[in-house]
């Protein structure tokens, strides 16, 4: 009954993704972030108020009387772990009602910047729904610096997998991730049997996953089965790059996206995977290729597994061509730790005009901990937090694969934000989009596509 109750949730929450924030935009993934204004260091006035938590607060907050928190979100009505959420979490505060307002999902951060810039606004908690608008945000000094909150609270940040450490700013963080999706590769079995061919493992390094593509292709005319895809999104070729840790989106110099760049085009030559300019002007999305059976591995984001089960169990796919599916990590560089991963962080934040700020960083706590990430993984949705008792609720779902590798892909190393803070990334994001679409569409060498990243992310310094 429970996992009947579960997949209705988690096709709800599927839409959900959908809906609420999903596009080609910066960064160029399913939960890209929108561009922001560029953001300037909080002034130490502001660090010296949020040093000073109020008396009373305290006091009503430990004495039990009644307290309302304003939580502002987008899509209450479409997006199930909002309600659930709240519930659960009134259900064990009894003094504390938490009052959900729905700012909608289009423009939400420059809404919710519009409204923590007003003298009026009275929320507690905000959610962050991308780096670019909390960027603003805390330009804007809307937000509270949490450094001595989560410090008294002793909370590890280490159990985000450094997340923390790339929306750090001028060294405080004003928000805590609760929900996070991040890169796997999906790959159909029925390709590999039929091959003869052993599945993906968990631990690929990169010429290991090339040769694996290579070894299911089939060229022949009318019986195509593409080794794996590759979405139009820049994050789906440029951002294999920066699974080593020590480059990222904001480096300035590009020469390390080369080899995935060669890779990717070396396949296309060899029909290893479709041609990113016929993609582009047929608009043929991931999902339509990954489940009509002909593409034996697919890059994608981990909130396509909610629209897998759903899909699957609706009729919408194609059961005999799709539905024998499983999941594996991300492929990564030579001498790479296994499981580091791209991803995309929600997180909840505390505004610095909020008079109940201790019992909001209570909330905030508990939500992006281990009882807000049961919560969200009992709605089929992937929380900042994972351990093995979420990584079992969510393996746990109807229609999740079945096998030991699928369940292991959960777990990941080391994740690097797709988009991590910086003033000018909305600025780098345009120019490193500009000049992907040029590489793929074979108008500009390899080579001189990098060259022209470097020089103008480079102009951006001056």
């Amino acid at each position: 009954m429970k996992r009947k109750l579960l997949s209705i949730l988690l096709t709800t929450s599927m839409l959900a993704a959908v809906l609420s924030g999903c596009g080609s935009g910066s960064g160029g993934s399913e939960s890209a972030p929108e561009p922001a204004a560029e953001a300037e260091s909080a002034p130490a006035e502001a660090e010296e108020e949020t040093a000073q938590a109020p008396e009373a607060e305290a006091e009503e907050t430990a004495s039990g009387e009644a307290i309302t928190l304003k939580w502002a979100i987008w899509d209450k009505d479409i997006t199930p772990y909002w309600q659930a959420i709240k519930d659960t979490y009134e259900a064990s505060h009894e003094n504390v009602t938490i009052e959900m307002t729905d700012l909608g999902s289009t423009d939400y951060m420059t809404v919710l910047a519009t409204e923590l810039s007003g003298s009026g606004s009275e929320f507690d908690v905000v959610t962050i729904k991308d780096v670019p608008g909390y960027a603003t945000l805390v330009s804007k000094n809307t937000l509270e610096p949490l450094d001595s909150y989560i410090a008294d609270a002793g909370i590890d940040l280490a159990q985000y997998g450094g997340v923390d450490k790339q929306v750090t700013v001028d060294g405080s963080l004003y928000e805590l991730p609760f929900r996070n999706d991040f890169w796997v590769v999906f790959y159909n079995k029925d390709i590999f049997d039929n091959a003869g061919v052993a599945y993906p493992t968990n631990d690929m390094t990169f010429e290991e996953y090339d040769a694996l593509a290579k070894q299911v292709t089939d060229t022949t005319y009318g019986a195509q089965v593409y080794g794996t895809h590759y979405h139009t999104w820049r994050s789906a070729v440029q951002l294999f790059g920066v699974l080593d840790g020590q480059h990222s989106i904001l480096d300035g110099q590009y020469d390390f996206f080369t080899p995935y760049y060669e890779m990717v085009l070396g396949q296309e030559d060899e029909q290893v995977c479709r041609n990113y300019a016929d993609l582009s002007a047929e608009g043929l999305h991931y999902s339509a290729a990954f489940s009509g059976g002909d593409v034996a591995m697919l890059n994608m984001g981990s909130w396509f597994i909610s629209t897998m089960i759903a899909n699957i169990q609706s009729g919408e796919y194609d059961a005999s061509l799709c539905g024998n599916w499983g999941m594996v990590k991300y492929p990564h560089a030579e001498g790479v730790e296994a499981g580091s991963t791209l991803g995309t962080i929600t997180g909840l934040a505390v505004t610095s005009v909020s008079d109940q700020k201790d019992a909001a960083f209570e909330f905030v706590k508990w939500v992006s901990g281990e009882e807000g990430a049961k919560v969200m993984a009992e709605t089929g949705n992937f929380p900042a937090l994972m351990n093995d008792e979420i990584a079992d609720i969510i393996s746990g779902l109807e229609g999740f694969p079945t096998d030991a590798e699928s369940k292991e892909a959960l777990k990941v190393s080391n994740l690097y934000l797709e988009v991590p803070y910086a003033e000018n990334v909305s600025a780098i994001n345009d120019i490193l989009d500009t000049y992907h679409k040029s590489i793929m569409n074979r108008e500009i060498s390899i080579e001189e596509g990098i060259a022209a990243m470097n020089e103008e992310v480079g102009k951006l310094g001056q």
